[in-house]
């Protein structure tokens, strides 16, 4: 499944569309202006919240939380030595681990599970400034948290590399 997320560059609340592949609107990443800390809502069409994503108030290293129905689903970090490229570990609740690892920054990395790839995300497809494609490799992938897993690496990218 290939989705194309537009992102603002400017504008309160940051708040943009994922779309397919034909342009047919899918989730809403709904960014939460004048909070305290960075917090994004994602959700269906219908205006629905499918997962919550925020960062974390007080914690060593930044942290952002993915949240399903008030509960924790996901805790998104940046691995501690990561030479050369962004290497991020997410820890769902059930203990599984997936790793995030690429040019943030610039829109191209993979995440995966175990060595098997479960996501790429990649501008090289695109010709649009400010869009990216995710691409979901697993067809029975749970969409919704590989796009918050996504949001919220690039949210954490960004406010290392001071781009809030």
């Amino acid at each position: 499944m290939r989705l194309l997320v537009r992102e603002r560059l400017l504008g309160i609340g940051d708040d943009y569309w994922i779309e397919d592949a034909d342009g047919h609107k899918l989730f809403l990443v709904d960014g939460k202006a004048m909070r305290v800390r960075d917090t994004f809502e994602l959700k269906d069409t219908d205006g629905r919240v499918l997962v919550e994503i925020r960062q974390k108030l007080i914690s060593l290293r930044d942290t952002m939380l993915i949240e399903r129905n008030g509960e924790e689903l996901a805790k998104v970090k940046k691995k501690r030595l990561s030479l050369l490229r962004n290497h991020y570990r997410v820890t769902l609740v059930d203990g599984t681990e997936l790793d995030v690892s690429g040019k943030i920054l610039d829109r191209e990395f993979a995440i995966d599970y175990d060595g098997e790839l479960l996501a790429q995300i990649s501008r090289r497809w695109l010709s649009v400034r400010d869009t990216y494609g995710v691409d979901i490799v697993r067809e029975d992938a749970d969409v919704p948290l590989l796009i918050a897993v996504a949001v919220g690496v690039i949210a954490l990218g960004d406010k290392e590399h001071g781009d809030d």
